[in-house]
């Protein structure tokens, strides 16, 4: 463990509360530190009040920001003779304190301050900082952890035995502290929940925190318990997509939602799920009380998700009080399974909240593995672990979320998702809060966009080992396949069928025709374990019902293709899976239409390029958006009851209709 301070970047931090924030952002990249909202830090400033009173401000990380990324307006002021108030108190309930917290900041925009606010206050340093160092987590969560921590540090800490966050933990470092502080300690060790370090300066608070994280990575490393048991080598291809997609259809069921699940195949999981004693190792609880809300109280081991709800159920009315309903649980479904063949997998909402979990449990891996090598892991009682899953701060933030996207937690697939009307269905899909995964045989898929729920990979979807691949990766990314979209296609230019070359009619039919036969039956096993169902959208065209002369190629495959949806319609029913066709025409925002082509076509018909464009029963133009809202529309509720539908979106076409 470094200090990452550098006196030139730190100088752009002019204040207190921007060398808080300089401080709070340099222990926000280290992962082995905080992660995904984790840890806290504060500053106390004195401040002239609106009215001209001089008033004690404590700027306390607020919630929902992350130290990594924190900025001035993510610290909560609250006013430091309040807390202090609130602290000499004999009780205060969670819905009290988050009241009187909120209620007595500076700022009205700010923030919820953190449940630690009070503890904050209460420490009589200027500069606190909290962290879950995995090192200081991996000594604590053993069987002597009090002993050993007290072995590292001596008098540089003062140790305080495990609450649960808030008005009680307090209290209680309140009380023990000034017992058991002297003039050379510079921290203190909660047990089972983190490390606190503080200083009269950003700098000396923030390099404290380094230094006593810093003694416990040396202590794991003269006890040999640094360094982790060697891996075996990752899989790359498990050649497990259905049973994955398997797995996350059950965990769907289990949680009442469809889920995201992304599989770490990597060699560090492998090994952690090889483990003989993984089915004792793993059930012990989590490295902290914060990881609880994320990861739930234990992974399954294996994949039987109804075995693991019926636990989760059981150990939910054993826990239960009077307080608490024990007829409603929220959702009994795993967020970690691990098994041999699958490394890790972690299921959440979201992609977002997934990898939250994945990222979680890896260091909690860690801790796991170095405090066995110490002597034994043991987590907080199961009594404690539930108190926090359960925590009515939490229950109320699950009450207050309002109704998520429609295709939250599912996974779209769309060929040629690189331009034109494949990436508008992305994009359209995004705003519908599905995971997408692109194929494209365009190099840029992969750099498309630079989020957690888009995969962009570059595939030649006329070979099936290509779409073999593309798939299995789709699958360790997010566990399974909901929608897929077949948009890919070429269309050659004009040519009579007494002029057609034998390669060209070839290449037409591969790629427009026999490329989405071989994703439909790739694709099949997947979408039939879509915990909604599967769907189908093919993209067709107006040359279906309605052939242009010079396009006899084109006209005939995606004809030929129409017939397959339909067929796939009529056999994929009984398996929960629609499939439905979109007519396009004249869609002029895609690579094939040129400014100089339009221009061209737009001449030779002798009306201007806007009349060319409208040149439809209802006069209007038709965009890559259009056709995407319709085929993206065609996976949503108002299709539910649909299937084998040919629907065109060409402002009317007079040979058609």
């Amino acid at each position: 463990m470094q200090s990452l301070w550098q006196d030139r970047e730190a100088s752009e931090y002019r204040g207190d509360l921007a060398q808080r924030v300089y401080t709070s952002r340099l222990l926000g990249r280290d992962k082995t530190l905080v992660l995904h909202g984790g840890g806290n830090t504060s500053v106390k400033i004195r401040e002239t009040s609106l009215v001209g009173e001089a008033e004690d401000i404590l700027y306390v990380k607020g919630s929902g920001w992350d130290l990594e990324f924190i900025e001035e307006a993510g610290f909560s002021p609250v006013r430091m003779s309040h807390l202090l108030q609130l602290a000499k108190l004999e009780a205060l309930s969670d819905p009290q304190m988050v009241n009187e917290l909120v209620t007595h900041m500076t700022r009205a925009a700010a923030p919820a301050p953190s449940v630690e606010t009070i503890l904050h206050a209460l420490l009589p340093h200027k500069y606190v900082d909290h962290t879950h160092s995995d090192a200081v987590l991996a000594v604590t969560n053993t069987r002597d952890g009090e002993r050993r921590i007290k072995e590292i540090y001596g008098d540089k800490v003062v140790v305080i035995p495990y609450v649960m966050p808030g008005f009680d933990l307090a209290r209680l470092c309140a009380e023990l502290l000034p017992r058991q502080s002297n003039a050379g300690t510079i921290g203190m060790v909660l047990l089972n929940h983190g490390i606190f370090s503080f200083g009269s300066t950003a700098r000396e608070s923030y390099e404290r925190m380094i230094e006593l994280v810093a003694m416990a990575e040396r202590y794991l490393e003269k006890e040999r318990a640094w360094h982790l048991p060697a891996a075996a080598v990752s899989l790359e291809n498990t050649g497990l997509t259905t049973a994955i997609a398997e797995l996350r259809r059950n965990i769907s069921r289990c949680a009442a939602n469809p889920m995201i699940v992304s599989t770490d195949v990597s060699a560090a999981a492998r090994a952690f799920a090889g483990r003989t004693d993984i089915s004792t190792l793993s059930q012990q609880g989590p490295a902290t009380p914060d990881h609880v809300i994320r990861t739930k109280r234990l992974p399954m081991i294996g994949r039987d998700v109804e075995k693991y709800a019926d636990e989760y159920r059981a150990y939910f009315h054993q826990n239960a009080t009077n307080a608490k309903d024990p007829k409603t649980i929220l959702d009994a479904a795993p967020r970690v399974a691990i098994d041999p063949e699958f490394g890790i997998c972690a299921a959440g909402r979201t992609i977002k909240d997934a990898r939250i979990v994945a990222d979680l449990y890896a260091h909690t891996v860690d801790v796991i593995q170095r405090s066995t090598l110490l002597g034994g892991y043991q987590a907080l009682p199961a009594r404690d672990i539930f108190d926090v899953e359960y925590w009515d701060l939490e229950q109320a933030k699950l009450r207050k979320a309002g109704a998520p996207p429609p295709f939250t937690g599912e996974v779209a697939l769309v060929t040629g998702a690189a331009s034109g009307i494949g990436k508008a269905c992305v994009d359209a899909l995004h705003a519908r809060g599905a995971a997408v995964v692109g194929l494209d045989i365009d190099q840029k898929i992969t750099t498309l966009y630079k989020r957690a729920d888009f995969l962009g990979l570059h595939c030649d979807i006329t070979l099936r080992s290509s779409i073999v691949d593309a798939i299995a990766a789709a699958i360790r990314a997010y566990g399974g396949l909901d929608m897929l979209i077949l948009n890919a296609g070429i269309f050659p230019g004009g040519e009579s069928i007494s002029m057609l070359d034998d390669a060209l009619w070839r290449n037409v039919m591969s790629v427009n025709l026999d490329a989405n036969l071989i994703l439909l039956r790739e694709c099949h096993p997947l979408l039939k374990l879509a915990p909604r169902g599967g769907r189908v959208t093919v993209i067709g065209s107006k040359n279906v019902p309605a052939p242009g002369p010079g396009a006899s190629a084109y006209s005939a495959s995606k004809a030929a293709l129409t017939q397959l949806a339909r067929v796939a319609a009529l056999e994929w029913g009984a398996d929960n899976i629609r499939v439905n066709t979109v007519h396009p025409n004249a869609v002029f925002d895609t690579a094939i239409w040129s400014d100089e082509v339009l221009a061209a076509r737009a001449a030779h018909y002798g009306v201007s390029v806007d009349e060319y464009k409208r040149n439809n029963v209802l006069k209007t133009e038709i965009t890559s958006r259009d056709v995407a809202a319709l085929a993206v529309g065609m996976c949503g509720a108002l299709f539910a009851k649909t299937t084998g539908a040919q629907v065109p979106i060409d402002g009317g076409n007079e040979r058609v209709i």
